[in-house]
């Protein structure tokens, strides 16, 4: 019998039609033309057509709490989900960091909360999370801290006399709190996913964060990228769903952090030499496939039915 060659190069006088799934491998080895049509004319020639799509859900670090004195909740990270189609080619994934809690206002200088970091998908597939906005914090000096800063999703500002929350950026999160009364001791809620973050009015109780995104990408539901809560000096405003951390009502405290691999902001503070505004949330990037990784470094895997689920709560690669 005469020799044929087959996927994976072998060369058999007694060939065995292969019947792994040649959807989602290479056929490696010589090919002649013909068989290569033959093949691809049957749907059994790998091609990036031909890899199945896969989920993602990437959310971006969260916005650190504004400094003291009244402090605006920090903005949550940038949340994206959605579907795309593989190359073959290596993913790198970069999941970023929580931004740091604001300076009390007597340190020089005075600053509001850090913004979080980015989190991507990038090489086969090119998406970006922007990290959260920081919080304002009580700004003596006229230099506009007292505003929250734009991010993913802004962050509350400060009660400073007619200031605003920051801008959250289209389809990734919302605006953080305005504050539109006259005085200042209170701060706004950072921007969730979900909602915008609450606007205050009146010295007294802080604005809630806005809530986060629920996502069951993991194979059960979840929030994430909750706003921060502001400080207040009645009533302290509460984190959204989703890891936002609260602000505080009291002196010489941190604000809470929020919830790391959430992307939840950190919460504002009331007052105190030595305290800051609470930290931001890490990101998370999760990506769910009907097909196994062929190549993976870092993350987790779990399987959902008959998916497979891929979490990175820190940067790696992964290859379809």
């Amino acid at each position: 019998m005469t020799s044929k060659r087959y996927i994976g190069n072998i060369i058999t006088s007694n060939p065995t039609e292969p019947s792994e799934n040649y959807q989602s491998s290479a056929a490696s080895g010589v090919w002649s033309v013909a068989e290569a049509k033959m093949y691809k004319a049957a749907d059994k020639w790998p091609t990036q057509g031909n890899l199945p799509p896969v989920d993602y859900l990437v959310v971006a670090g969260a916005g650190g709490g504004g400094g003291g004195y009244y402090s605006g909740g920090g903005g949550a990270g940038g949340l994206l989900s959605g579907q795309f189609t593989p190359t073959g080619s290596a993913i790198t994934v970069t999941v970023g960091g929580g931004g740091a809690g604001g300076y009390h206002y007597t340190h020089s200088p005075p600053n509001k909360g850090v913004n979080g970091t980015n989190s991507t998908l990038t090489g086969g597939a090119s998406i970006t999370s922007i990290g959260g906005g920081g919080g304002g914090h009580f700004d003596t000096s006229g230099s506009g801290g007292a505003t929250g800063s734009t991010g993913g999703s802004g962050g509350g500002s400060n009660g400073n006399f007619s200031n605003t929350g920051g801008s959250g950026t289209a389809g990734q999160g919302n605006d953080g709190g305005d504050f539109s009364g006259s005085g200042y001791n209170c701060g706004s809620g950072g921007g969730g996913a979900g909602a915008a973050g609450a606007t205050v009015t009146s010295d007294g109780p802080g604005g809630n964060g806005g809530a986060g995104a629920q996502s069951s990408i993991s194979g059960s539901a979840t929030y994430y990228a909750g706003g921060g809560g502001g400080a207040g000096s009645t009533t302290a405003g509460s984190g959204g769903s989703g890891g936002g951390g609260g602000g505080r009502n009291s002196f010489n405290v941190n604000g809470y952090s929020g919830t790391s691999n959430t992307g939840g902001g950190g919460g504002g503070m009331r007052s105190g030499a030595s305290n800051r505004g609470g930290n931001g949330g890490s990101g998370i990037i999760i990506i769910k496939s009907s097909s196994a990784a062929s190549a993976r470094t870092g993350g987790s895997e779990t399987t959902v039915g008959s998916d497979y689920v891929y979490t990175f709560t820190s940067s790696g690669s992964i290859t379809f």
